[in-house]
């Protein structure tokens, strides 16, 4: 049986599209007895007669019926292998336990607001508005432009509802609006890539998120509560936050950028600008404190988690390319019941999963059934969630040094090229 293991950080939700009742206003965004978390639309909001929440008002209410988001630990267990599929235990939301739902703003970057102006008036036109109808759900997110003949990006969890037969529109800053197709998603890196039949359009360029310094000014544009053409400004608070979001079908693996910048429902999937106009990163989840339905909505507390840009150039390229994209992995399979320090190699065998697959990487390099991963690259590695965290921010082909201790007690360091799995 899987090992649920104690949280250890603050538990993330992907920035879900917007949800919409028939009728009313719950505050409620997250109840420790249920496993769903719940965010109503700006548009279905009927607010308490006091009380500084009440939303803006705006000509062009957005609707969705998206299905909610499951919590998920953001360190929890692991099962599964790292040559294949994985699989996450779901967050124990003990009363106290910070939770992740979607971020907030913070201060603009600069005294007057200037380079955040200029960022605005250069990145708008690039950024789009995505609504979804589909048979598991309505929902609405963010993306934009990466290629001038209609190519855009967003997050998976954004489009997943309209991915099979459903209808995906787009709507461009000018009012304009196209129906989009998927290209290719990557659920496990949170991303897809859409096609609309348009020609000239603005792009947006990456940056370089591997170069980024805790401090520096970012901007958030998207769609934050259905609201359109939003631009919110921080800074990045911390970087390489291992995130782990969504659920055990779907789960999310990201070594995030970490921002107070506003991120809010329906800012999934849209960029994370510096102050040069690049994407450093895509929004794709924020973090909420347990039961703070009872003083409000759902909103930011300054804690947004973006997927780094070198990750999402990366995939979208791929996914361009082949539809399809690819996860580094070491060959093995994790033990999920060991609750030690570091990640575990299964001791032995179980049916037809071998500890250590038979011709991949970890064979060529050595590694044992039973071995502990204490660190790759010197980044220590405190369970298994950690460590597909850190292996997924790299790229196909890389060389790692991995710092094994063997059932004996004695450790050792050794080198493994890390293999592509479509899985």
């Amino acid at each position: 049986m899987p090992h649920e293991e104690p949280t250890r950080g603050i538990p993330v939700e992907r920035t879900a599209p917007l949800t919409r009742e028939p009728s009313g206003w719950d505050s409620s965004t997250w109840d420790p007895a249920t496993p769903e978390a719940t965010v109503r639309d700006s548009a279905a909001w009927n607010p308490p007669p006091t009380g500084p929440y009440a939303p803006p008002q705006t000509h062009r209410p957005r609707v969705s019926r998206a299905p909610a988001v499951v919590l998920v630990a953001l360190l929890a267990g692991l099962g599964g292998g790292l040559a294949g599929g994985y699989a996450v235990e779901q967050l124990s939301r003990s009363s106290g336990q910070p939770v992740v739902t979607e971020a907030f703003p913070v201060a603009a970057s600069g005294s007057d607001g200037a380079p955040v102006a200029r960022i605005a008036r250069m990145t708008l036109p690039s950024v789009v508005f995505i609504s979804v109808e589909g048979g598991d759900g309505d929902g609405v997110g963010s993306g934009f432009v990466i290629r001038p003949d209609g190519y855009l990006v967003t997050n998976n969890h954004v489009i997943a509802a309209g991915a099979d037969g459903g209808d995906i529109t787009v709507e461009f800053t000018d009012g304009d609006s196209a129906p989009a197709e998927v290209v290719g998603t990557d659920p496990s890196y949170d991303l897809a890539v859409l096609k609309v039949d348009r020609a000239g359009l603005p792009v947006l360029q990456f940056g370089d998120s591997e170069t980024l310094q805790v401090g520096v000014p970012v901007v958030a544009v998207g769609a934050p509560l259905g609201l359109d053409n939003t631009v919110t400004s921080g800074i990045v608070s911390a970087l390489d936050r291992p995130v782990v979001a969504g659920d055990v079908a779907t789960t999310t693996y990201i070594n995030a950028i970490q921002t107070d910048a506003a991120i809010n429902p329906g800012n999934s999937g849209g960029p994370l600008l510096d102050l040069s106009g690049r994407v450093v990163g895509v929004n794709s989840a924020i973090a909420q404190l347990p039961g703070g339905g009872s003083l409000g909505p759902a909103g930011s507390i300054g804690l947004g988690f973006a997927i780094p840009a070198a990750q999402a150039q990366r995939t979208t390229d791929q996914l361009i390319e082949t539809g399809t994209s690819e996860h580094p992995v070491m060959g093995i399979h994790v033990d999920v019941e060991y609750s030690g320090e570091g990640a575990r190699v299964l001791p032995e065998a179980t049916g037809d999963v071998e500890p250590v697959i038979p011709g991949g990487p970890a064979e060529a390099a050595g590694v044992q059934p039973g071995d502990v991963i204490l660190k790759i690259d010197d980044e220590p590695i405190e369970d298994s969630s950690k460590l597909i965290v850190q292996l997924r921010s790299h790229r196909v082909g890389d060389t790692v040094q991995v710092l094994l201790r063997s059932s004996d007690g004695t450790e050792r360091t050794v080198s493994i090229t890390l293999q592509g799995s479509s899985e």
